[in-house]
């Protein structure tokens, strides 16, 4: 079981810092079995999530832009 500790650090991705590459990611998950079950770990192992193929989603940058721009409207913008 290969556990990836996910982080909540902005409302959007422009604020979530250094982030993995595509290609960073299958380099490190060459080194792991392909049988391996990959989980997600929150808030220091409380909650736990799973990934599905149907949970990817590809969206380009403008698009990520007007949300970003529709929650500064709400005042969700992270301090």
């Amino acid at each position: 079981m290969l556990v990836l500790n996910a982080k909540r650090n902005g409302y959007a991705p422009r604020q979530c810092g250094k982030t993995l590459t595509v290609g960073e990611l299958m380099r490190y998950l060459e080194d792991c079995e392909p049988e391996d079950e990959i989980y997600l770990s929150h808030d220091n192992g409380y909650t736990y999530g799973s990934i599905a193929t149907l949970d990817f989603e590809e969206c380009e940058e403008e698009d990520l832009e007007e949300t970003e721009e529709e929650d500064e409207e709400l005042g969700m913008t992270m301090q």
